[in-house]
């Protein structure tokens, strides 16, 4: 990943707090993180994502090549209508994550912070002959996400609707098929012109990265940089039921998503975690996990949740005992915390 966009101007709003790390140009508070997650999950604020990368391919081939490079189903894409895929490597593993929607002349795509300069270089050298345009307009658009479910109509912004958690086409799922946590969740990313940011937002009221994150979390919705490391591959998340169908011919990491989906089990699974809250500082994302004295995996996304207080997201090896407490191995001066795990993927 390369250096993201300058900060948001939503930064000099009073109050704001800076996130860290990639999503450090934007907010991860205004001030009152609790308040703006319960407007959030009101459906009553909405998220300045402006940091994330924004990708246009044009021209009549378009969707036929997108479609040969990744995983989703994309030919029949209908306009405005939301969908997601992932790009593999030869082996299978995660490279990017593709939020997709098409208006029915151009595909645009949102990519994490930083990403989208190495989407871009990837897609312009596998064009060869065929009929269409590759440019990066982050300069230009920016994103905010809206506790929405609906696409956007004609004379509205276009916007891209999360399947998550699906599932989706011709598919499978690791984790529940049913009552799963996320069952029923609205969410959606307008994209909007750059200059046009404030304006878009309007007078709703704006809440912080920190509480769109808390409700990802508790979605079990994998984020690409924080769930993903260089060998994951997507069954480990339980992301083949919104990014991946299983019958739509050859692309790079096919094989591996066959082969571990007809004759076994992935290598690693997620977790969602309450997390001992009693100390006042939470585990930083990234922090070991151990069982018995052994190294079993990693904290990958850490969150306060409005009700449920500190919560967490981790991919452990898949033979971790699924009815023990976890144990993180302190960073610096904190203390260990423990995890009461919830199974996402099933061992």
């Amino acid at each position: 990943m390369t250096a993201q966009l300058s900060t948001s101007p939503l930064l000099a709003r009073p109050g704001a707090v800076p996130a860290s790390g990639p999503d450090a140009a934007v907010a991860a508070h205004y001030g009152d993180p609790m308040r703006e997650q319960r407007l959030l999950a009101e459906g009553l604020a909405v998220v300045d994502l402006s940091h994330r990368g924004v990708v246009t391919v044009t021209g009549p081939d378009r969707l036929s090549w997108l479609h040969s490079l990744t995983t989703q189903q994309l030919t029949d894409l209908a306009p405005r209508v939301g969908t997601e895929t992932l790009l593999l490597s030869p082996k299978g593993h995660i490279e990017n994550a593709l939020h997709v929607v098409d208006d029915g002349e151009t595909t645009w795509i949102t990519v994490e912070p930083g990403a989208a300069p190495a989407l871009v270089e990837f897609l312009d050298r596998m064009r060869f002959m065929l009929r269409v345009e590759v440019a990066d307009v982050s300069g230009q658009y920016a994103v905010l996400g809206e506790p929405i479910g609906a696409p956007s109509v004609p004379g509205e912004p276009l916007a891209w609707v999360d399947p998550w958690p699906g599932p989706v086409g011709d598919t499978a799922v690791y984790g529940p098929a049913e009552a799963h946590p996320a069952q029923g969740r609205a969410w959606r990313e307008l994209i909007v012109p750059r200059a046009e940011l404030e304006s878009a937002i309007g007078d709703r009221a704006v809440a912080g990265l920190w509480a769109a994150e808390a409700e990802r979390v508790q979605a079990w919705r994998p984020r690409f940089g924080a769930e993903t490391d260089h060998r994951t591959i997507p069954h480990e998340l339980d992301w083949l039921r919104t990014a991946v169908h299983l019958h739509k011919g050859c692309y790079r990491g096919q094989e591996t998503i066959a082969r571990v989906h007809n004759l076994g089990r992935p290598p690693r699974r997620l977790l969602f975690a309450h997390l001992d809250g009693s100390g006042h500082v939470l585990p930083v994302p990234g922090s070991e996990i151990v069982h018995a004295g052994r190294s079993i995996g990693r904290l990958t996304s850490v969150a306060r949740d409005h009700v449920d207080g500190p919560i967490a997201l981790a991919v452990v090896k898949r033979n971790t005992p699924v009815d023990v407490e976890l144990t993180t191995v302190p960073v610096g001066d904190e203390a260990p915390v423990t995890l009461a795990q919830t199974v996402v993927v099933e061992p």
